[in-house]
């Protein structure tokens, strides 16, 4: 497959306006990502900026937009809040981010400064984030004003390399062995908002390549979906009206945690906790009436058993 097929996912700019939406407003103290607003553009800004002052606009279309990126704000607080806690509390040195999208956590967690981050994600997506990061950082020294150069936003993490894969086609072993990363040594695996969008088939292949690179003491962060009727059928009304972003971002695989962790098991990575987003939310003391769609998200926390896959 060409790297021109496929457009940058407009999810991870959904999922980016979620966390810039809820920034300072949302579980404060647990929750916070000063960095996701920077890397918006200023259209993809407005519908963020309505939601926090709470004005909905006009039209059917805009307002469409409004309410996608206020229910995503929703969910991006306690999946944030969950993953977080756990890189925060097991820091290994190397940190693995599959379909990293617009993610900030290597410039924003101050855990990080010892581990070296790679970031995982369709070769489209990887340009777009990348010309994303040097808009951001001419915004923030004003440098098409000053005729100063711009320079890369500040790392928190010691370093971040950005490793382009197209998880349908292309091989993600043979990729992490180009980009430095070393099997040997224990590694933390997130893997956050992708498996939706993946086959069953694709998904086992992932699981597959990244256990014959984990070493003994490292772990795996899952995000995956359950099936849901409620969650299935309001992404199908997306589609067809043709109202959200990611409309043409459909959902593929749907998991439920006892195959989830069934299929973790098979690659000695064991399940030590999984929750659904809507006791996360409630963990936070945020309200989740209304917001049925939270049962469906969860986060599981699985553990390298003996390292058995690893390639070294």
């Amino acid at each position: 497959m060409s790297e021109n097929e496929r457009a940058a996912s407009r999810t991870a700019v959904l999922v980016c306006q979620g966390r810039a939406v809820a920034d300072g407003r949302v579980a404060v103290g647990r929750f916070s990502d000063p960095v996701a607003m920077q890397l918006l553009r200023a259209e993809e800004r407005v519908p963020v900026d309505e939601v926090r002052t709470g004005v909905p606009p006009e039209g059917w279309q805009a307002r469409s937009r409004y309410e996608s990126v206020r229910a995503c704000a929703g969910v991006m607080v306690p999946r944030t809040v969950a993953i977080d806690e756990v890189l925060r509390s097991r820091v290994t040195g190397q940190l693995v981010i599959l379909g990293s999208g617009l993610d900030t956590r290597a410039w924003r967690l101050a855990e990080l400064a010892r581990t070296d981050v790679w970031e995982v994600d369709h070769p489209a997506s990887q340009r777009d984030k990348r010309a994303r990061l040097t808009e951001a950082s001419q915004q923030v020294l004003g440098s098409e004003e000053s005729g100063r150069p711009a320079v890369e936003l500040p790392l928190t993490a010691r370093s971040v390399r950005f490793t382009p894969v197209d998880f349908a086609v292309d091989d993600l072993g043979t990729a992490l062995d180009g980009a430095g990363h070393d099997p040997s040594v224990p590694t933390t695996w997130l893997w956050e908002g992708v498996v939706p969008y993946l086959t069953r088939d694709e998904v086992r292949a992932t699981v597959a390549a990244l256990a014959a690179r984990t070493a003994p003491g490292s772990v795996l962060v899952v995000n995956y979906q359950t099936p849901s009727t409620r969650a299935s059928v309001g992404r199908l009304l997306s589609r067809v009206i043709g109202g959200s972003i990611t409309s043409g971002e459909p959902w593929r695989s749907l998991w439920k945690p006892q195959r989830m962790a069934a299929l973790l098991a098979e690659h000695d990575l064991r399940v030590v906790s999984d929750n659904d987003l809507q006791s996360l939310t409630e963990a936070l003391g945020e309200a989740t009436q209304g917001r049925t769609s939270l049962r469906s998200g969860r986060v599981a926390v699985a553990l390298a058993e003996s390292g058995a896959g690893h390639e070294g």
